[in-house]
């Protein structure tokens, strides 16, 4: 999620001046719908189809399909506020520019934070499952799995630290790769029904314990959503996109479609190939599928492909996140030290080490990957409930050029939907709120700490600008 520069690249600490040049517009339509679809495949389908089939039994499908249409309503909103305001900022500049609250906006900013390294950890736990996996360990659960993950995630900083420029090019690479993953399961589920294997009746088929059809499929798409999310990251592109506000809308459309057939053709598969008794077990569902559909396929091949996709995210977001609580610093709405360069790596080491260990907290404390997944789709929700809002709010504020506009049905459905999941009437266990109030916790912390210094030292209070903050992403 997100797209992240080095420190290196931002220009002179806390800079905004006009010389600075603009970025440069490379991204046509090809390159942008590569790098949307990149974007959202990932850890959630790799990771938490059999935990959304433990939901609703057969019907796996069901709770993907609804995810899509709720992310789709709030790409609506999304192409509204970019095509306006085609700016590398994204949903923090959106609700500053809606109601100028500069808490507010601090806050969106930082839940958007923890939501990266929510994402992050839950892909850890995945890698360490998989690599269990790949290597035929003898432990897969417990201390074992925990300590995997507090590696991979040291490995992911210490590469942090060391510095990575990400450009489309790499990501284009990354998604052939996560995406060839998901066709063998789709290519496998095709094959199954021709030859007759498979059980594909299992797909109609509820099981949803003490909960009604309706509250299971709720419940499901609350942790489902988890694999939607990561489109919104593409409004960071704007500013090196050819012709956003003409090309943005037909092309995030189009990769929401893309990957949200693919997200429903996987389930479907998994489901007529894998009883749901299984599916739900542990956190590598899609092996599972492999071994039961193609068993003379290569299973360690498969487990890598996961790794890479699933360590492609870790990293992104983990890079999204330090970046993030850099410019924050940068800002002067956090404590100072966060904001310090490396002299030599020219890498914000003290936000690298501070988000790696809120990692490693998740990662050990937490550790079960629903959670971990269902928070940052709880964190996200939460976002997009403002976004959709500030879309209506921000009518009353007409810019010159032409944009997109969304009709005004839409996003109140979207404020409503995302609205809604993020209430305990989604059946969201109560671990969830308590890991993102915690982390949000933290936030307030750091922000009335960054009050009370700045008061001692006789400064005005904490203000951010999302423009600027952008610059440090």
């Amino acid at each position: 999620m997100g797209s992240t520069a080095d420190a290196t690249n931002s220009g002179t600490p806390g800079s905004n001046s006009p010389e600075q040049p603009s970025l440069k517009r490379v991204m046509g339509p090809g390159l942008l719908l590569l790098f949307i679809v990149g974007d959202i495949l990932g850890t959630g389908i790799y990771a938490l189809t059999g935990k959304v089939a433990n939901q609703v039994g057969g019907a796996v499908w069901l709770p993907f399909l609804v995810a899509f249409l709720v992310a789709i309503i709030t790409a609506f909103s999304y192409l509204e506020l970019v095509t306006k305001y085609p700016k590398a900022a994204g949903a923090a500049l959106y609700t500053h520019k809606a109601f100028g609250v500069h808490f507010l906006t601090y806050m969106v900013a930082f839940a958007v934070m923890c939501s990266g390294i929510t994402s992050a950890s839950t892909a850890s736990r995945a890698f360490a499952a998989n690599f269990v996996e790949a290597f035929h360990l003898d432990f897969s659960t417990g201390i074992g799995i925990t300590l995997l993950g507090i590696g991979f995630m040291t490995l992911v900083g210490l590469v942090n630290f060391r510095g990575v420029s990400e450009s489309v090019k790499t990501n284009v690479v990354l998604t052939c790769v996560e995406l060839s993953g998901l066709l063998i399961i789709i290519m496998i589920g095709l094959w199954a029904l021709g030859v007759g294997d498979g059980e594909f009746s299992r797909v109609t088929t509820f099981d949803t314990g003490d909960r009604s059809a309706l509250g299971a499929v709720v419940a499901g798409t609350a942790l489902a959503f988890f694999a939607m999310v990561g489109f919104e990251d593409s409004v960071n592109m704007a500013e090196e996109c050819k012709e956003p506000s003409r090309i943005f809308p037909k092309v995030l459309l189009t990769g929401l479609i893309i990957t949200g057939c693919i997200y429903v053709f996987v389930s479907i598969t998994a489901i007529a190939l894998v009883p749901v008794s299984e599916l739900g077990e542990g956190d590598t569902p899609l092996l599972k599928v492999v071994q039961a559909g193609a068993p003379a396929f290569p299973i360690g091949i498969f487990a890598f492909i996961t790794m890479f996709a699933v360590a492609n995210t870790a990293l992104i977001n983990m890079l999204m996140a330090s970046r993030l609580l850099y410019g924050m610093s940068r800002e002067g709405v956090l404590p100072p030290p966060l904001g310090r360069v490396h002299s030599t790596r020219r890498t914000p080491y003290v936000a690298i080490v501070f988000t790696t260990l809120l990692a490693f907290g998740l990662i050990t404390f937490v550790g079960e990957v629903p959670e971990l997944g269902g928070t940052t789709a709880l964190l996200l929700l939460g976002v997009f409930t403002i976004v959709n809002i500030t879309v209506l709010v921000l009518r009353r504020q007409p810019v010159e050029h032409k944009h997109f506009r969304v009709p005004t049905i839409l996003p109140i459905i979207g404020a409503l939907t995302c609205g809604f999941l993020v209430t305990p009437f989604a059946d969201r266990p109560a671990v969830q709120y308590q890991i993102a109030g915690i982390l949000l916790g933290i936030g307030v912390v750091l922000w009335a700490g960054t009050v009370v210094v700045n008061k001692r030292l006789g400064k005005g209070g904490p203000e951010i600008d999302p423009e600027k903050l952008a610059e440090h992403e």
